[in-house]
């Protein structure tokens, strides 16, 4: 076994979670190394809506998915399916996230949610122009769209909630939603637009952009893929699957859905499922799309990025073992077709990633039970990219050892 020359921290991770930290890190003046199974940019961070949805204050946890969970588990190609070979296997996990939609765990979730999303927006900018990338970043807004009265009706509840907690938006009808997006279905008649929703131009390269700044400030890149943590005198040795050890003086452990086989290494379980996620890319002729608008009912959004228009979302409860099922891409882009009655649906590339979800949907944030010298920072659901550049804010406090700039309590790894 052969052991690497020691590095003040050690990243496990290159997704856009991994790398915000590792810059943040960096420009601390701490020496950083990264280590990725696969390379920067080849899960989730690749694949997602390229929201940052700052207005998604409310936990996926909620009575409302409890409501609506029932009939959407009935269609096996709908916004939320277990597969059945993954039922008796995510049922403990399931059981935890029925518990998570409580009236009280919920508010406490929101209030946790709302100022991680708040320290993120405020960290945002700032670090797009550290990492030079701030010409990524678009403010186009978010239009929600509902079938008839009742559904808008039946939302009041959750903008009641973000309301209170200054968000902007203003509910629109058909003919006011038309001037925001043409050509929408006309059997959307009503909609809310969230105009504090901002998004980049594309995830996939915004990720590997910031791989390319922190190279560029003398930080290594390697692919290994980790298979345990050992905690030693004065630091953390890491071995990896070809049978290397490196050590460092801490390690921050941002691994997405793959984290918890990691931290299991070192005596901690943390309940980390992951939602998997379909989605299709379209040639960027595919529609006229002006705002990312968002089908609630039907549990999907369609994006305009820079390489395409993306049609993805719903919540696959699958596990990391089970094969694709690109039917589900084929169903969302089906609804589109009828949502959006001049969608040109050819040269689509489909896609599948896996999301890091704990069951109170809060990420976990914070020292390992094992050793201070291990921070977790994973779980965040589909918010990954939306508070990246908050968790790297705390996690580079935690490294440094300065006041976190909000009460972490509510995102303690232990907290389960």
């Amino acid at each position: 076994m052969k052991e690497q020359a020691q590095a003040d921290v050690i990243v496990i991770g290159a997704g856009v979670v991994g790398l915000s930290a590792a810059i943040a890190a960096q420009a601390r003046g701490l020496s950083v190394t990264v280590l990725d199974r696969e390379g920067p940019a080849a899960g989730a961070s690749a694949g997602n809506a390229g929201a940052f949805a700052f207005t998604d204050i409310l936990p996926l946890a909620s009575p409302g998915i409890l409501k609506k969970a029932p009939k959407w588990l009935l269609d096996p190609l709908g916004p939320l399916a277990v597969p059945p070979a993954y039922a008796v296997q995510i049922a403990p996990w399931m059981f935890r996230f029925w518990r998570a939609c409580s009236p009280k765990r919920v508010a406490h979730s929101t209030t946790a949610q709302t100022a991680l999303m708040d320290l993120s927006k405020v960290e945002l900018e700032p670090f797009l122009q550290q990492s030079g990338t701030l010409p990524m970043l678009r403010k186009e807004g978010n239009l929600q769209v509902y079938e008839g009265e009742a559904e808008l009706k039946a939302s009041l509840p959750g903008w009641k909630a973000r309301e209170e907690h200054g968000i902007e938006f203003r509910h629109l009808n058909a003919a006011e939603m038309a001037e925001i997006q043409p050509g929408l279905a006309p059997r959307f008649t009503h909609g809310t637009f969230t105009p504090g929703w901002y998004s980049i131009a594309d995830p996939k390269l915004y990720t590997i952009a910031l791989a390319d700044h922190f190279r560029a400030s003398g930080g290594p890149i390697e692919r290994a893929e980790v298979t345990a943590l050992r905690p030693v005198d004065g630091g953390v040795e890491v071995l990896t699957a070809d049978g290397g050890v490196r050590r460092a003086g801490k390690v921050v452990l941002a691994a997405g859905a793959f984290s918890h086989r990691i931290a299991r290494t070192i005596g901690e379980s943390i309940p980390l499922e992951t939602e998997r996620g379909y989605n299709t890319t379209l040639p960027s002729d595919a529609f006229d799309l002006r705002t990312q608008v968002t089908f609630g009912g039907h549990g999907f959004v369609i994006s305009r990025l820079s390489t395409g228009i993306r049609v993805g979302g719903a919540v696959e409860l699958g596990g990391l073992n089970l094969p694709p099922n690109f039917r589900r891409s084929e169903a969302m882009l089906k609804k589109a077709q009828t949502f959006l009655p001049g969608l040109k649906p050819g040269g689509g590339v489909q896609w599948m990633g896996f999301r890091p979800s704990l069951p109170d949907s809060l990420p976990a944030i914070g020292a390992a039970r094992a050793t201070q010298r291990v921070i977790y920072a994973f779980g965040h659901g589909h918010l990954g990219l939306t508070q990246s550049a908050g968790t790297a804010r705390i996690v580079a406090d935690l490294l440094t050892g300065k006041a976190s700039a909000i009460d972490i309590t509510s995102f303690s790894p232990q907290r389960f």
